[in-house]
């Protein structure tokens, strides 16, 4: 084996660093990656793989990207999970002595990704630390392409789950503690793509958390509003440590923690943000259909943000949600007002993400450039909305920071066409320093002398296709095509041979080169210089800037929610104090705008906390019932964002929580089968839903036998409707037209059903919400426009008649116990079992076989059997039984 070179040894000493990172290591005006790193990078990013000569006796794989695409490359790997160290060369090539020094500039991960070029802009892309504790959790977000950083506390795995799916994090790194607890781990990485890690111990040392808290933000923890959160505070500290250590970078954008106290906004399960459709689609995964699409029409990426947060965490506070319906109501008092404000927001710039880039120190000419032009329209925004005299909008006008001294600073200073590279020139404006603009003058007069020493050479050789082109090579040459070569004069001097022509220098040329060269490189290292002061000055008003940022975002915010009102017809809601939801003509937001011609039916909905507490709705499937109560609960969540809601009058009470139980899921991956499912979603309601909740509960005990199935809803009622247990405002749906009896007998229950004219074989479902109980289901009816074969709708028919006319032991009342709805001694259906087949045997071997056959079963441990062995028991029993009967 030959003695491994200098540059490969370097990689490696940087490798043996960065183990857990694909390293993308700085040639030239390439990344190289080498050994494993190539074999992987080559093939997800499906690069050629190649080889370098390193002293080995076998080449290295060897593959690269061209430094200016490799946010691209980087992108799609850290999108694979994968972690980026850049090593880039420190020193300039040209004055190093021996090998160039090369450093870990940065790790790039899934959650420190501030790549804006690669990032959906109207999205936060989070990093989430975790601490698992014996008081529970504490969690700390941040989104290093804003500055964002939010901190909490939860008792709960529930608790954590609903804010792992509220931020929905890239990155989520935790102490070993978490990967002992209940969370499934496997899930989250699989179902919602979060590169979940563990960090050493150190990172959540509590006196270097303190340390690191006060170092960054210049305050103690207690200032900062941590005292209260002990977990919470040590998540801040781990998080701030790893950012620090990966990033390299002071990130002095990261300037203050927002502390999550608990009921200042309402929670919001991951079953309800999905069955609601906030922001996403439940199936495709889409924007457009969901809520967001319809209320987003933002003019700035900051906006965009800043409504989804708001979508994703409605207000408790009355007092802040009637500030914002008096802001609507004022934007929409005058329209054209209004317009000429989001024109004006439309061409601010992603403020938030451009001071990262200042941070980072990674912003070119351009990105400043963006940021003036941005600058400039603040003072217009303020003006505007110093005109208006709602609280909130008159709040944010004298909030509102013109910056007027940092946009004239780089409005003056920065060229009004730059260059996109640092190290190209033509940054700096004419006029701003007299060196700049002597050394440019020099570099245009430069072409000049180049011209007229090529006339000259013309003239004295008669070379009349002569060219004088510059090269990084060989700097300024004269350039000969060989049909002239005899014309060349000796006094010029051969510098290159190529197939068709040929290269010369002369002293004069020579002498005008470094003349010219000079003047360039000293002019392209004054304004880099220049731009880096420039940097330095805007980064030092890093926090007025971030301020104004997040003020120009709620404008943006108000003024889409304004002009969605107006556009779609929304009412301002009144906000009531006693409990009561009282809508006139609500329509589902999304779906009314999905249906053409204004086709969609709106409905009445009445709820309170005495007699009219729950619902009981029935009705055939397709009629609307789960279109009605997805729309009171998208009434109730836009109520409490602060926006006006699609309905002629909406009278609503503050609710606590929003629970959906909507829909049939599995989770096979995790052995939960639809009905443990929806099982797992109705207990989590009640043990978590208050007298000031809003229940949505869509077919429950649909996943089980009809006469189980229905008694659990029977009892999911009778739980919900008792004001000692929950008490709380609820929409119940099902296909269980018996719980109508529950109507007018149990205290605070009512009935609904969906309107459906029946014309004798035929069914038209009018949509709409009408007091009562339906006498049946419609089942057969719905499958007939469905399409089912007429064959079997005729026997379908034949069944449910023979099966309606031998059970009666359905309940009138709610007076019998639950237990005893449907004994057998009632006379009704009885539930089969599992050994009923067994026939004629007598009862005497049955209660054996039984015995023998539930005894192994109690004693098999499910967790120690492989498959093999549980088809092969199973086999046994179906021979016992087999052979017995």
């Amino acid at each position: 084996m030959g003695q491994i070179s200098p540059m490969m040894q370097d990689y490696l000493d940087t490798k043996e660093q960065y183990k857990d990172c694909i390293v993308f290591y700085r040639l030239g005006d390439f990344y190289e990656m080498f050994f494993d790193d190539a074999l992987t990078a080559s093939g997800e990013l499906e690069l050629t793989l190649t080889g370098k000569n390193c002293g080995l006796e076998e080449r290295a794989p060897m593959c690269g990207v061209p430094f200016h695409s490799a946010e691209t490359y980087i992108n799609r790997l850290i999108e694979k999970g994968y972690k980026v160290a850049i090593c880039e060369q420190v020193e300039d090539p040209a004055t190093a002595k021996g090998l160039v020094r090369r450093e870990v500039t940065r790790i790039v991960t899934p959650g420190t990704n501030s790549f804006t070029s690669t990032l959906d802009e109207t999205k936060n892309n989070y990093l989430m630390a975790i601490v698992a504790g014996g008081e529970g959790f504490g969690v700390s977000v941040v989104d290093v392409t804003t500055g964002e950083f939010h901190t909490s506390q939860s008792s709960e795995i529930s608790k954590l789950l609903d804010e792992i799916n509220r931020y929905m994090p890239a990155e989520i790194v935790a102490n070993d503690a978490l990967f002992l607890t209940d969370l499934d781990l496997d899930d989250l990485r699989d179902r919602l793509g979060i590169v979940i890690s563990a960090l050493a111990p150190s990172y959540f040392d509590a006196d270097l958390c303190e340390r690191t808290i006060r170092d960054h933000f210049s305050k103690t923890s207690d200032e900062l509003g941590l005292s209260a959160l002990p977990l919470g505070k040590i998540s801040a500290g781990a998080v701030m440590i790893y950012l620090l250590e990966t990033q390299k970078n002071p990130l002095s954008h990261i300037s203050h923690i927002n502390i999550d106290i608990k009921n200042s906004f309402m929670l919001l399960d991951r079953n309800t943000r999905r069955n609601l459709e906030l922001v996403e689609t439940m199936r495709e995964k889409e924007k457009r259909g969901s809520l967001l699409w319809v209320l987003d029409k933002t003019k700035t990426a900051m906006g965009a943000r800043m409504l989804r947060s708001n979508i994703e965490r409605p207000l408790l506070d009355k007092d802040m949600i009637t500030a914002r319906y008096d802001a609507i109501e004022e934007l929409n008092s005058d329209p054209v007002t209004r317009e000429e404000l989001r024109e004006y927001l439309s061409p601010v710039y992603d403020l938030e993400r451009l001071i990262s880039k200042i941070s980072y120190q990674t912003i070119n000419p351009r990105d400043m450039l963006s940021l003036g032009n941005s600058l400039e329209i603040l003072p217009a925004i303020k003006r505007l909305c110093g005109d208006y005299n709602s609280a909130l909008l008159s709040e944010l006008a004298d909030e509102l920071d013109p910056l007027e001294d940092i946009c004239k600073k780089i409005s003056s200073e920065v060229s009004d066409e730059p260059a996109l590279s640092l190290r190209d020139g033509g940054i700096i404006k004419e006029g701003f320093n007299p060196e700049v603009d002597r050394l440019r003058e020099a570099k245009t007069k430069g072409k000049e002398w180049i011209a007229d020493l090529k006339n000259k050479e013309i003239e004295r050789t008669g070379i009349k296709k002569l060219k004088i082109d510059y090269n990084k090579v060989f700097g300024y040459y004269l350039e000969v095509t060989n049909s002239f070569l005899s014309m060349v004069p000796d006094d010029w001097m051969r510098k290159q041979t190529l197939t068709n022509s040929e290269r010369y220098s002369t002293p004069e040329l020579k002498e005008l080169e470094e003349t010219i060269l000079g003047a360039q490189d000293k002019l392209y290292s004054l304004e880099y210089a220049l731009f880096c002061d420039l940097r330095d000055e805007v980064a030092s008003h890093m926090e007025r800037i971030l301020h104004s940022a997040a003020v120009i975002a709620k404008i943006d915010m108000l003024a889409s929610l304004a002009y969605v009102a107006e556009r779609e017809g929304y009412c301002r809601p009144i906000l009531r104090s006693d409990g009561v939801m009282k809508i006139r003509s609500g329509r589902h937001p999304v779906i009314e705008k999905m249906i053409p011609n204004n086709l969609f039916i709106p409905n009445d909905t009445y709820l309170d906390k005495n007699n009219d507490r729950i619902a009981i709705i029935t009705g055939p499937n397709m009629a609307g019932k789960s279109t009605y109560m997805r729309t009171c609960a998208l009434i109730q969540l836009m109520a409490q964002i602060g926006s006006y809601v699609p309905a002629t009058e909406a009278e609503l009470s503050i609710a606590d929580r929003i629970f959906t139980r909507v829909g049939a899921s599995d989770d096979l991956a995790s052995g939960q089968s639809t009905f443990m499912v929806e099982m797992n979603e109705v207990a989590y309601i009640l043990k978590n839903a208050t007298s000031d909740s809003l229940i949505i509960l869509d077919e429950i005990g649909r996943g089980t036998s009809t006469f189980d199935g229905l008694s659990i809803a029977w009892a999911v009622v009778e739980h919900i409707a008792d004001k000692k247990l929950i008490g709380a405002k609820t929409l119940f749906a099902t296909h269980y037209h018996e719980l109508t009896e529950l109507g007018g007998t149990l205290d605070g229950v009512v009935n609904y059903c969906i309107a459906v004219k029946d014309d004798g074989e035929d069914i038209v479902f009018l949509r709409k919400i009408v007091p009562g109980g339906a006498d049946r289901s419609y089942g057969i009816e719905v499958a007939k426009l469905a399409g089912v074969p007429e064959d079997v709708l005729t026997r379908a028919k034949a069944i449910a008649a023979a099966l309606e006319a031998d059970s009666n032991g359905v309940p009138s009342t709610v007076t019998k116990a639950t237990a005893d709805i449907f004994n057998e001694e009632a006379g009704g259906m009885k539930q089969l079992s599992i050994f009923d087949a067994l026939g004629d045997m007598s009862e005497a071997d049955e209660n054996s076989l039984m015995d023998n056959i539930l005894c192994e079963i109690r004693d098999t441990d499910l967790s120690n059997i492989t498959p093999i062995e549980a088809i092969n028991l199973v086999n046994k029993w179906q021979k016992e039984i087999s052979d017995k009967w």
